[in-house]
């Protein structure tokens, strides 16, 4: 049997490995498992009333927080000949509502979600809800275990091919209305098969799923990643118990986005009481300390490291590796994934690393990145204009500007859009010089401002710490960091001012995306107006200005 499509995989271990555990939910003791049968057996029959009810190629939604029953949905639509449109937990109503209304969606799985309350406002009329165990609607629905005992023992007659959609993935949207990324087994199952011949994953390897499976990266790298090597997942119960949960699974792969890494990086020096508490540690027991660090987060098992999704400080990089834990940078993105990562053989900090093997690669004259492979998408839902825009003359154009050093090593220097011109005329690329900030210990987040300014102007939250210290320290320390990038940077890039605020950026604020990037044009629009006037003061002032803001 060829094991070209998702449903044929499911199958295999169902039929090879019948009760290996592939899912468990953790609890506060213990846990609920799913075998590879008991879970072949509840999608299928799901997948069996999803086809008789409605047919093949309609979209329906999943939202809801990550938990066995994400898959179990997911695999249900797929097998059914459906299509999976994925929904972040934490949309905005009006967002929710332009996905429902251009995707036509006809069933929508509801598991337990924070915005459940605005999504059901801007339900369309005619959409069937089928609830997920443990979730009550106040509306109309169908339950999970009543189509689980409607289909059982049956199976869909609908058979898979490998350059079939399954899903539509819509971009976490920066910068305007989000776009559907259509996926189909082929651009799912090719990146996947990539990364993991080039890795070694080994069959049973065990994951730990805790970011939105909304998000193409934790569906490639923890549901169907598993799939391919018959992987055991564990799925973490909330965002305050990803620590014990991760000592409780010991993943041996493991990704996190930059912000999820300044997280842990923070509660490993609050629990230790401080740098200079671990600066000690390190000195009287290297390798003791760095077990029993690695041991209390839970990743002293892990083989591989994944951060991306966003540009990861170097000096975040460097402060893991001196725990002991090598933060591998690699380069994908919704429309084409597994294309080039870094190796312990091959790994240059700063550097995305070199592209996998079946993956070719180009800078154009514009400095862009555009790549050509197998596994890529097809395209955009119903928007032929952006798909010849990304897909030209068989390259996709990735909308990231980027360089290779004279050892092969790939850069990512930021994306197209987001670069600026000041009001010289000349071009500001913010990434490097958001950086180099990041070094700052007094700050976490961090956004470069300047389109049309007279200077830039950098925009960050302080941590946790820096807020209990007295101002006109953590103004000098932040003086200094920006004379010192100052003096590596052409005139018209200089910092004027710096923007320090105490309030986080959040997804809920609407800040961050959903995966967690950061919305430069939200910074821009709540900062923007203090920055221009900061940065034409600084221009006539000649002086490095520092405006809190409040």
């Amino acid at each position: 049997m060829a094991l070209d499509t998702l449903p044929s995989l499911l199958n295999h271990w169902a039929d090879t490995r019948p009760d290996k555990v592939w899912m468990r939910a953790l609890e506060e003791e213990g846990s609920t498992d799913w075998t590879w049968s008991r879970a072949r057996e509840e999608a299928m029959a799901v997948a069996t009333v999803l086809e008789e009810d409605f047919g093949h190629g309609e979209r329906m939604v999943v939202l809801s927080k990550n938990c066995p029953h994400w898959f179990l949905a997911d695999m249900a639509i797929i097998a059914s000949g459906n299509v999976t449109v994925s929904m972040f937990t934490t949309l905005p109503a009006d967002t929710a509502q332009y996905i429902l209304e251009f995707t036509g969606a006809r069933v929508m799985f509801v598991g337990e979600t924070a915005n459940w309350e605005a999504v059901s406002g801007v339900l369309p009329a005619d959409i069937t809800l089928v609830a997920l165990p443990g979730v009550a609607l106040d509306r109309p629905h169908l339950k999970w275990d009543d189509l689980v005992e409607r289909g059982a023992g049956r199976r869909p007659a609908h058979a898979a091919t490998p350059d079939e959609l399954v899903s539509l993935v819509f971009t976490s949207g920066t910068t305007g209305k989000p776009k559907g990324v259509m996926q189909t087994h082929e651009s799912n199952l090719v990146p996947i098969r990539r990364f993991t011949a080039a890795f070694g994953s080994e069959e049973g390897s065990r994951y730990f799923s805790y970011l939105p499976l909304s998000h193409i990266a934790e569906r490639q790298i923890v549901e169907f990643a598993s799939l391919v090597v018959c992987g055991e997942v564990s799925f973490n119960r909330g965002l305050d118990t990803v620590l014990p949960d991760l000592q409780r699974t010991r993943p041996q792969m493991f990704f996190g986005p930059p912000r999820i890494w300044e997280q842990f990086q923070q509660a490993i020096l609050a629990k230790l009481g401080g740098q200079e508490a671990l600066d000690g540690m390190l000195a009287a027991d290297r390798e003791g300390a760095r077990q029993l660090i690695l041991q209390t987060i839970g990743l002293d098992q892990v083989n591989y490291c994944l951060t991306a999704a966003a540009p990861t400080p170097p000096p975040l990089i460097h402060w893991f590796g001196e725990i002991g834990l090598t933060l591998m940078e690699g380069f994908g993105q919704t429309e084409a994934m597994g294309l080039i990562v870094s190796s312990f053989e091959e790994r240059r900090i700063g550097s995305v690393g070199k592209p996998l093997p079946g993956v070719e690669y180009r800078i154009s004259e514009e400095g862009e990145l555009v790549v050509r492979s197998d596994g890529n998408t097809p395209g955009y839902y119903k928007d032929p204009e952006k798909t010849a825009e990304l897909l030209r003359d068989g390259w996709l154009h990735t909308g990231d500007k980027a360089r290779v050093d004279e050892d092969g090593f790939i850069y990512i220097t930021g994306r197209v859009k987001d670069y600026f011109k000041t009001i010289q005329g000349k071009f500001v690329a913010p990434p490097p010089i958001e950086g180099s900030f990041a070094k700052n210990p007094h700050t976490e987040q961090q956004c470069l401002l300047g389109r049309g300014y007279s200077k830039t102007v950098m925009v960050a939250v302080l941590t946790g710490d820096a807020q209990a210290l007295d101002s006109s320290t953590v103004e000098q320390s932040v003086r200094e960091t920006l004379e010192s990038i100052n003096d590596t940077l052409e005139k018209h890039a200089r910092i004027g001012a710096v923007i320090l605020s105490r309030e986080p950026w959040s997804i809920e604020s609407g800040v961050l995306t959903p995966t967690m990037k950061i919305r430069r044009d939200q910074v821009e629009e709540r900062f923007g107006e203090t920055a221009e006037r900061l940065a034409r003061e600084a221009a006539e002032q000649k002086a490095l200005l520092v405006h809190w803001f409040d």
